[in-house]
């Protein structure tokens, strides 16, 4: 694609994000996304061949940028438990810079169904959950986690996770900041070689 045809693509997206999060995946149209973007559907239609081919790209898009702006922080940890430290720390660092493009993103994976009526995102789900964990396995292996089923674990950090998204959605005040700070401590305690005093 030439320079001008990627920025439009971009401009679409964009507007398809903005489009989604003020009114609903239900409400928002090509018409509507047209006219977030000051453009007319049929240069959508040009770039996309329909609705649903552009609701991907933005799901597409928003978990690129989304994983693009961890990975860094992610590689700069030397040890398991510094990048499980960091990768509960920067996925809330996403969603408190990116609020719109987390509703979005939220909007469209909840329902964006195929013509059998099955999740098209659902096996999107289990990605962050492989990503852990790698993490928690390593950590065990280099003995800097104790023993436990590293799915219960990976799973229980991704249920905490989706609840401080929740919780942030419905009181957008929520320092996550903090929240990420309680839940790098709380999953320090769990993951501790030493056993706890009884």
């Amino acid at each position: 694609m030439s320079f001008i045809q990627t920025a439009r693509r971009a401009q679409i997206i964009e507007a398809a994000i903005e489009t989604v999060a003020a009114i609903g995946y239900g409400q928002a149209s090509l018409a509507r996304i047209a006219g977030q973007a000051e453009i007319s559907k049929s240069v959508i239609s040009y770039h996309f061949s329909n609705k649903e081919d552009l609701l991907e790209k933005v799901v597409e898009q928003v978990l690129s940028d989304w994983n693009a702006s961890m990975r860094p922080l992610l590689e700069a940890e030397p040890t398991a438990a510094g990048r499980l430290a960091a990768y509960i720390r920067s996925r809330l660092a996403y969603l408190r810079e990116n609020r719109r493009r987390v509703v979005a993103l939220t909007e469209i994976i909840m329902n964006h169904r195929d013509a059998d009526g099955r999740l098209v995102f659902a096996e999107r789900d289990a990605e962050p959950v492989d990503e852990l964990l790698a993490i928690l396995r390593a950590g065990q292996s280099a003995g800097e986690f104790r023993a436990f089923d590293s799915m219960v674990l990976a799973m229980t950090v991704t249920q905490a996770l989706e609840g401080a998204m929740t919780r942030w959605a419905e009181q957008p005040e929520t320092d996550l900041a903090t929240y990420a700070e309680e839940l790098v401590t709380l999953f320090r305690l769990a993951t501790d070689t030493q056993e706890p005093e009884r």
